[in-house]
């Protein structure tokens, strides 16, 4: 767009970016959330407790039902790609949150033990979970 504006070859306009002015091309990286240093910290801590109790029981992991939620868009958010910038030689890698929000979007709740799954449901947003046990 730039060599077309100002009616000069693409090759110039890439050398006065890249060599005179020292910008480069920067695709965001996609990163799921950003912690805090203290969330970083208790995640480490919870982590060692699992590890140790893990040591001194020998079915402990037979014993945990977890679960997980994940919303689900109804969209494709833009991609890394389309979110290029020209950013400064040293300038930090860009980042982009992978999702973001959207008029339209549905809830997978799942529940599941060592064997595998043992509940699941999906909601549509506005709805109320129902859980069944």
């Amino acid at each position: 767009m730039l060599a077309d504006e100002v009616n000069i070859g693409k090759d110039t306009v890439r050398k006065i970016i890249v060599e005179d002015l020292r910008k480069r091309k920067s695709c965001s990286r996609f990163v799921p959330h950003s912690l805090t240093p203290e969330q970083k910290d208790r995640r480490i801590a919870a982590c060692r407790d699992l590890i140790a109790t893990a040591d001194s029981e020998p079915d402990f992991f037979k014993k945990i039902v977890t679960g997980d939620e994940t919303w689900c868009f109804a969209y494709d958010p833009t991609t890394k790609c389309q979110s290029v910038a020209w950013v400064g030689e040293t300038s930090p890698r860009l980042k982009k949150l992978l999702f973001q929000k959207s008029c339209v979007k549905t809830m997978l709740v799942i529940f599941f033990d060592w064997q595998g799954v043992i509940h699941k449901e999906f909601v549509s947003e506005g709805e109320t979970i129902n859980p069944v046990y």
